[in-house]
C-alpha cells in the first residue's frame, strides 16, 4: 500500500508528523507538503514560476507552493509509480460546513482526488490541539478498512475528529456538510509604517448544525465523515436559467 501524505500546515506541522508516524507501520509513505504553512490556499496552483522539491532532514519532501502544487508535483512528475491514497492533515483544526471551500488541507486530498486516486482530508476539530494521536489512529482504520474493501471509483472524504483522547469517541457517522454564518467583517488597523492594513474576520459560527450535519457529529465527540463532489453545476437552477436567457433577445 502507497499513501502520498500531505497538508496546508507545511512540512514541519505536528500533525503531518503525526500522521506519518502512524501510517508508516501500515504502508509506504511518501510527504511532500508545502514549506511553509498555507492554510486557506485553497484549490490554488503555482502558475507564473517554476517550483522547487526539496528534502528535509526526516525525509519529507517540501515545495514553495501550494498543498494542490505539491500533490500535483508529486502524482504527475516525481513518484515512479501512481500512490494508492492521498491523505491530506492532519489539520490543526475543524474543516467543516462552509470551511472546505477555502481549506487547503481538502485542497490537496481534492487534487489527488482529481487525478484519480481516493482521498481523504482528516482534521482535529477542537482549539486546545491535544490529541493529534486521536486523528491519526482513525486515519490508520480508514486505510486499513480502504484495504480490505475498495471501492469501484476515487473516493473524496472529508474527515473531522474530535479533539479529545480515543477512548472518548462515539463512533463515527456519515455526514453533511453543515453551514456558518457569513464570517465577520474584516479589522482594520494600522501597522508600525502607519500603513492602513486589514485582517480578515473570524469565520463565522456555525447556522446549520442540526443532526446529521458534521457540526453535529463533533459537538457529541463522533467522527464526521462526509462524502465531498466536485461537480459544481447547480442542476436544479438550469432550467430557469435558460428560460432567463430565453427573455433575452440575441
Amino acid at each position: 500500500m502507497r499513501i502520498l501524505l500531505s497538508n496546508d500546515d507545511g512540512y514541519f506541522s505536528p500533525g503531518l508528523l503525526c500522521l506519518a508516524t502512524h501510517l508508516s507501520a501500515v504502508a509506504e509513505v511518501t510527504v511532500v507538503a508545502p514549506e511553509r504553512d498555507r492554510s486557506g490556499a485553497s484549490n490554488s496552483l503555482t502558475l507564473d514560476r517554476p517550483l522547487n522539491l526539496r528534502r528535509a532532514a526526516n525525509g519529507f519532501f517540501y515545495v514553495n507552493g501550494t498543498p494542490t502544487d505539491c500533490v500535483h508535483l508529486a502524482v504527475t512528475g516525481m513518484l515512479d509509480v501512481m500512490p494508492d491514497m492521498v491523505i491530506s492533515g492532519i489539520n490543526a483544526g475543524a474543516n467543516m460546513g462552509d470551511d472546505t471551500i477555502y481549506s487547503g488541507t481538502v485542497a490537496a486530498a481534492t487534487e489527488g482526488f482529481l487525478l484519480g486516486i481516493p482521498a481523504i482530508a482528516i482534521s482535529l476539530a477542537g482549539k486546545e490541539l491535544a490529541h493529534y494521536e486521536t486523528a491519526a489512529r482513525i486515519a490508520a482504520e480508514l486505510v486499513g478498512r480502504f484495504e480490505k474493501s475498495t471501492h469501484t471509483h476515487p473516493w473524496l472524504l472529508n474527515v473531522n475528529v474530535p479533539d479529545v483522547p480515543y477512548e472518548q469517541l462515539q463512533g463515527s457517522l456519515v455526514t453533511r456538510l453543515g453551514k456558518r454564518h457569513k464570517a465577520e467583517p474584516v479589522i482594520k488597523s494600522i501597522n508600525p509604517r502607519g500603513e492602513t492594513v486589514y485582517w480578515v474576520g473570524a469565520a463565522g459560527k456555525a447556522q446549520d448544525a442540526g443532526q446529521g450535519t458534521d457540526f453535529h457529529a463533533i459537538a457529541n465527540n463522533t467522527v464526521s465523515i462526509t462524502p465531498l463532489q466536485v461537480d459544481l453545476t447547480q442542476f436544479g437552477q438550469l432550467d430557469a436559467v435558460q428560460a432567463w436567457l430565453g427573455n433575452i433577445p440575441a
